[in-house]
């Protein structure tokens, strides 16, 4: 059978890579050399058997290779689309020395979508521990947790304060990595292993934390970043803010607006999908502008030869200093030219402006793609804290006693990713079930 169809084709021409056929699939499994020890493993921050799983698309066994995968990676269909598998398992496939290397997360892909979109449960829900979880957010690292501890026996209730559940693989992921059915298929995919996600739940507004932590067991805080910071530059009110204007692109793409000479302010993964977005969708001309060089953009360095690749052009050594507007409408990007001097509290060179260097960038729409700021929530709920993220121990638990936390909020140390918040809730579901039922979870060990 050809499960090319087992994704609708309105969304195959809206994903960068259309589905493996049968043929490319196994074609492609069968060039695997099933490494012991495989150095793909080691690299993949939840280390799926990856040699396992291929193993069983060679034979045929589509359901066998998806329950491999997601034993490791219960957003398994995410991360195969969304992982920067060129740093990772495939940058690490010894096949790299004379080949190509294994088109891994296409073949995980084609495997996870089979039983994504067939409807079929690898996994069951575990026998009952009369015990009740909390999760405050449903993006990846809390729906793993979520999962996780639901097959553990652990009746498991998600709070999430936006319409829909799936965190940035819902909403912050362009749709040409990751369209939101894919995300919605893995919330459901959880919901069906028992954990009730109730939306439109916000800590603070109609969520009381001290009534959560008197009704349940456990709570785990999965809440992500927060907005995208101020430049504090003049004008900056007419600027669009990179998150929401990729969220509107996949949620109301005919509601938004793209003018045809785009500026994007930034230089990470992000600001490269928002310039994507632009040129994609009609823009003339995308110009990305940064204040430091290439060599220290933190856009993955395969984004960065994609983004060239579709025509988007860099502003190096750029610094935004005005937004002008005329009528009312926006028509450039007053910046100034920047040097580098010692590296700053980052490790980075810190640039700095060169006197008299000011120009003019001409511009109908301005994007600022720069980050985000630190969890306000750990403030709010007296958590201690480490660089402005949430401070966790070993097993991921705050500094009150049965409160856990993973993800991006707790990432005060290495780069932020998807995979990353995966294991974050995987081993967090781990911890608190040891804490929960110790005797039961000595024995499983």
């Amino acid at each position: 059978m050809d499960h090319r169809s087992i994704i609708r084709p309105e969304e195959v021409l809206a994903e960068h890579y259309p589905p493996l056929s049968e043929h490319e699939a196994t074609v492609e499994a069968n060039r695997c050399l099933y490494c012991y020890d495989a150095p793909c493993t080691h690299a993949c921050p939840t280390h799926i058997d990856i040699p396992k799983f291929i193993k069983k698309i060679a034979t045929g066994n589509l359901v066998g290779s998806a329950r491999t995968i997601l034993e490791a990676n219960l957003m398994g269909a995410t991360c195969a689309r969304v992982c920067p598998v060129q740093e990772l398992c495939e940058g690490a496939c010894v096949l790299n020395a004379e080949e190509k290397p294994i088109m891994i997360g296409r073949l995980q892909r084609y495997a996870t979508d089979y039983v994504l979109v067939q409807g079929i449960d690898v996994f069951k829900p575990g026998t009952p521990t009369g015990k009740k979880v909390a999760v405050i957010g449903a993006g990846p690292a809390g729906l793993t947790c979520a999962g996780e501890l639901a097959k553990l026996g652990h009746s498991v209730t998600v709070f999430e304060k936006r319409e829909l559940p799936g965190g940035l693989s819902t909403y912050g992921i362009i749709r040409l990595r990751e369209p939101v059915e894919v995300a919605l298929a893995e919330v459901e995919m959880v919901k069906r292993l028992g954990v009730e996600v109730r939306t439109g739940m916000e800590l603070g507004a109609n969520l009381s934390f001290e009534q959560i932590r008197r009704e349940y067991d456990a709570v785990f805080l999965s809440v992500g970043l927060g907005a995208v910071p101020t430049l504090g530059i003049p004008g900056e009110e007419y600027i669009a803010d990179g998150l929401r204007y990729i969220e509107k692109s996949k949620l109301e793409p005919e509601g938004l607006e793209v003018g045809q000479n785009v500026v994007v302010i930034g230089a990470g993964n992000t600001a490269i999908d928002c310039a994507t977005i632009a040129k994609r969708m009609g823009a003339e001309r995308v110009t990305m502008v940064y204040r430091r060089t290439d060599a220290e953009m933190t856009a993955y360095p395969h984004e960065y030869e994609f983004a060239k690749k579709e025509g988007i052009e860099f502003r190096f050594l750029t610094q935004p200093v005005r937004v002008i507007v005329e009528g009312g409408k926006v028509t450039g990007l007053e910046c100034v030219r920047m040097e580098l001097g010692a590296p700053d509290a980052s490790g980075r060179p810190a640039p700095r402006p060169v006197p008299g260097s000011e120009f003019v960038l001409p511009a109908d729409q301005v994007v600022k793609a720069i980050g985000q700021e630190k969890p306000a929530l750990a403030r709010i709920l007296g958590l201690e804290t480490e660089k402005g993220y949430i401070k966790v121990n070993d097993d991921f638990e705050t500094s009150l006693p049965g409160v856990y936390a993973g993800g991006d909020c707790v990432r005060a140390k290495g780069s932020a990713s998807t995979v990353m918040a995966v294991e974050d809730g995987k081993l967090a579901a781990f911890a608190i079930h040891r804490k929960l039922v110790p005797l039961r979870a000595a024995a499983d060990d």
